[in-house]
């Protein structure tokens, strides 16, 4: 059971992301990763030497060199010598990560962040390096190729159809209207078919970001925030890596994780939700139980602005605003990693009564 204990309770106390942006060639992963911590310290008043721990996410596959977060890491600041983790997965394991480490007691601050920049290379290609090496990668389908495939499956299910897909494109794309960070802040026409069934409007854009959240445990949250987003519960989860043996109209570890977190035991107001196809928010919602009563994505969600290892962790990252802000008091978020929902991580964060 991975449920915080009530004695060691840990928030979320502040978040910052870039603008996200189709490209940001005239800037190095790093001059677009420092503005982003800058103004998370910023927040909360902090210095990078007041942070106990601190973890990142990111992909060498994506920037195309071995060991790239080192150039980052060297950025943030590594001497004086500090506490420091990476893991090759998106920034919401690293926030997992650095979450069990405030658990155990043994630092009471952490810097959590995740940067991408898809523009360079085709990240249709990239991601086909997660497949199975010996019956699914030989065969060379690409992510938008397979998401199609567990879209078809939805639809042969009966679960969904191509209206209704269409309908997710546009409540997502409207949502993000009121976000000035996302890449795609107006109505995008569905337009051809990318991979039957799914038309460009289905698919998420291409582009580059960051985002960077703090947690603090107990009143050290209380002091840096004045709404902390305490984390209730967090778990993930991983299916079978073999397509064939799965049912992709389901997602049994999004269901599992959820449970885990302690998302069945009270109604939550407000998911992000880490679908970057329309089909995969039909999936999500089923196994996450959410009614039209929650809302969902209301930052536009990954078919906004979908930055390669930091779109979950931006999606924990709106969540926790929400509830500094007032206008949550107790949100799912969700990542995801892999082809068609393969690895999924749930939040849950609540807000102190008002």
């Amino acid at each position: 059971m991975t449920s915080a204990p009530r004695d060691r309770d840990i928030a979320v106390v502040a978040f910052a992301q870039t603008v996200h942006r189709r490209t940001s060639e005239e800037l190095s992963e790093v001059e677009m990763l420092m503005p982003v911590l800058h103004e998370v310290l910023d927040r909360t008043g902090m210095k990078t030497a007041d942070i106990d721990f601190t973890c990142s996410g990111s992909s060498d596959y994506l920037a195309g060199r071995a060991f790239s977060f080192t150039l980052a890491l060297d950025g943030v600041g590594a001497w004086p010598p500090i506490s420091e983790s990476h893991v090759e997965m998106d920034g919401a394991w690293a926030l997992y990560e650095a979450w069990t480490k405030l658990l155990a007691g043994d630092a009471d601050t952490a810097l959590v962040y995740s940067y991408g920049k898809s523009s360079p290379g085709s990240v249709r290609d990239v991601l086909t390096r997660q497949l199975d090496p010996y019956y699914v990668a030989p065969l060379w389908p690409d992510s938008v190729a397979l998401a199609a495939l567990q879209a078809q499956a939805l639809i042969d299910a009966g679960d969904t159809d191509e209206p209704a897909l269409a309908a997710v494109a546009a409540r997502n794309r409207e949502n993000a209207a009121a976000n000035p960070h996302a890449q795609l802040r107006h109505g995008v026409p569905q337009g051809d078919y990318l991979v039957r069934p799914l038309r460009t409007g289905d698919c998420p854009p291409i582009g580059d970001g960051a985002a960077a959240v703090i947690l603090a445990a107990g009143d050290r949250a209380r002091d840096l925030c004045t709404r902390p987003a305490w984390i209730r519960g967090i778990d993930h989860r991983i299916e079978a890596h073999g397509l064939g043996v799965r049912d992709l109209t389901d997602s049994p570890s999004t269901r599992l994780a959820a449970e885990r977190a302690g998302a069945f035991e009270r109604p939550v107001d407000t998911a992000e939700l880490h679908a970057p196809f329309t089909a995969q928010e039909i999936v999500l919602r089923m196994a996450l139980r959410l009614d039209d009563g929650v809302v969902v994505n209301p930052s536009g969600g990954a078919l906004a602005a979908n930055p390669i290892m930091a779109a979950g962790l931006i999606r924990i990252g709106e969540a926790a605003a929400r509830i500094h802000r007032g206008a949550s008091d107790r949100a799912l978020a969700h990542a995801t990693s892999g082809p068609c929902l393969q690895q999924n991580l749930v939040a849950v964060l609540e807000g102190e009564p008002r």
